[in-house]
């Protein structure tokens, strides 16, 4: 079942928990770790689950070793990002491992990414445009809690919709970063 919460100030302290357990659990192999999803963007409702984002050099049998040893509980093998429309869909480029929390931890979301690649830079850019837009985060909150309410018992439903619709903002983000020079 797919719940919208009030946005929760504790959020970014959870996250920084999070990081730190995972950059023990990864040292080096770990380029950065960020806290990305709607969770990260001040006064969004959101699922109570924090997403991270590990930020790699490569999809290695050893980052995910690190993870599984250290106890984070890999979701699913082989998974990939949705493809913005009109995105290169080379499916190198929305790779990705998928992880959840420790065993009687905070749930959280652990995408570990490859550095570089479209599906790396689309949920930090993402998250940037939506703190610099704030009436964008409020609309997408709306959406969100809409169809939580419509479809919350269906998730394939929900992601179906929510999917194009973040395509929208995507295209928004990404002219933004031009006029504003935004990077990593």
């Amino acid at each position: 079942m797919i719940v919208i919460v009030a946005y929760n100030g504790r959020w970014p302290q959870e996250f920084e928990q999070i990081k730190a357990n995972l950059s023990e659990a990864l040292g080096s192999l770990a380029l950065r770790i960020d806290h990305i999803g709607s969770t990260s963007v001040p006064g969004l409702g959101a699922k109570d689950v924090i997403d991270v984002q590990i930020t790699v050099g490569a999809l290695t049998e050893a980052a995910r070793q690190a993870l599984l040893t250290a106890g984070f509980q890999q979701f699913r093998e082989n998974v990939t990002d949705h493809v913005p429309s009109g995105e290169d869909p080379t499916p190198e480029n929305w790779q990705k491992f998928l992880f959840v929390e420790r065993a009687g931890e905070r749930r959280a979301n652990i995408h570990v990414r490859v550095a570089g690649k479209p599906n790396q830079h689309y949920p930090l850019l993402f998250r940037d445009y939506l703190r610099a837009h704030p009436k964008s985060a409020e609309a997408v909150e709306i959406i969100k809690r809409q169809l939580a309410k419509h479809h919350g018992n269906d998730k394939e439903t929900y992601y179906d919709i929510k999917d194009p619709v973040y395509d929208l903002i995507w295209d928004a983000a990404q002219r933004w970063a031009k006029f504003t020079n935004w990077s990593l």
